[in-house]
């Protein structure tokens, strides 16, 4: 009895958190440059831990507490390259528990810094392949639970409503120009946010078209272009909170209309260009998600296609003041952004992104 009465304040104490929040701000771009097309960035940074991430580490808290996985004095372990650890370290307080980051050696110093603000520990491991191996092995050795948000992501959300992202942004949008976008844009970590918004779109007959972005060092666009669910990757995603080594299993392919693969390179450059034109730094899975969203506005304009294109502002860009704001950093591990700032600088006078030469 008194572990159902520990586990009704944990959900009422997340719940009356949740209460707390308002929603995050949808940001109408200003381009003059695109005719009649819009381009929108939901802005996840404007929670309370900073990122997109917060929605799952809730969802992904609920999940465990009403399935039984946690109890008082379970200890919360959980794989990542440091936003959904940073936020789950805020729930994992929240409620009263301890809680482990495992993550490579390479995560942000100021996520690390984050996870520590809110009582969690930092476990590294050298490459980004051994979160789960030694994840599983700390939950083992330690009686513990281990979150696994790669597995659960797409199952701890309600997809079909109930104020998720996908039902956000659709109501924002709805005394807008193009009030159903043409598309939205993602990228995935885990997946779970994709296959959301992708099951949403769906389950609400929705004309929306989902396209995802991948980042170098990912096998969630090959995954999607061969279904070849045995694919992994040598190295790691240098953007951080997107792409993998492995196909996760909350990837989900079937509600995503179409994929691109994106450089790096093209990520930073065009955080760059965002920060001119908002006044704010972002991280730079931001620049994967807007690089795909310049990319279709593209296809649109030549097609003479009108609408709106809809993708996210992950966190916040001083959390990587000194990898992505760094030019040494950028030197050393992305090497010469030159092409890729031509290539925004043209669709700044034209709308449009040019080819970039090989």
């Amino acid at each position: 009895m008194m572990s159902n009465h520990w586990v009704n304040q944990a959900i009422a104490l997340i719940d009356a958190d949740f209460q707390r929040s308002a929603d995050t701000h949808l940001i109408k771009l200003d381009l003059p440059q695109l005719s009649n097309i819009d381009i929108y960035l939901k802005d996840e940074s404007t929670h309370p831990t900073g990122s997109l991430k917060h929605r799952l580490a809730r969802s992904l808290f609920l999940y465990a507490l009403c399935n039984g996985w946690v109890k008082q004095d379970t200890t919360i372990i959980e794989s990542s390259s440091g936003s959904t650890a940073v936020s789950e370290a805020y729930f994992a307080r929240l409620i009263g528990l301890p809680f482990i980051a495992v993550m490579p050696k390479s995560t942000a110093k100021r996520k690390i810094q984050q996870i520590e603000f809110y009582g969690g520990k930092c476990h590294f491991v050298e490459q980004s392949s051994e979160i789960y191996a030694e994840s599983e092995r700390l939950a083992t050795e330690l009686n513990g639970h281990y979150m696994d948000q790669f597995t659960y992501a797409e199952r701890a959300t309600d997809w079909r409503g109930n104020n998720n992202i996908a039902d956000s942004i659709f109501h924002q949008m709805q005394r807008e120009p193009y009030p159903t976008p043409a598309w939205i844009v993602m990228s995935p970590g885990t997946g779970g946010t994709s296959a959301t918004i992708g099951r949403y779109i769906r389950y609400q007959q929705l004309a929306t078209q989902l396209y995802v972005v991948d980042p170098e060092n990912s096998v969630f666009f090959d995954y999607f272009n061969t279904g070849d669910k045995t694919l992994t990757g040598t190295l790691g995603s240098k953007i951080e909170g997107i792409g993998r080594p492995r196909v996760e299993p909350s990837f989900i392919a079937g509600v995503v209309d179409e994929m691109q693969k994106v450089a790096d390179g093209a990520s930073i450059a065009t955080i760059q260009w965002l920060e001119k034109l908002i006044g704010r730094k972002t991280g730079a899975s931001t620049g994967t998600n807007l690089y795909g969203a310049l990319t279709l506005a593209t296809r649109m304009q030549q097609q003479g296609q009108t609408g709106s294109i809809v993708t996210l502002i992950c966190d916040a860009g001083e959390r990587y003041l000194d990898t992505y704001y760094n030019q040494q950093w950028i030197n050393d591990n992305i090497g010469c952004l030159k092409p890729f700032q031509n290539q925004i600088n043209n669709f700044d006078q034209t709308g449009r992104l040019s080819p970039i030469a090989e």
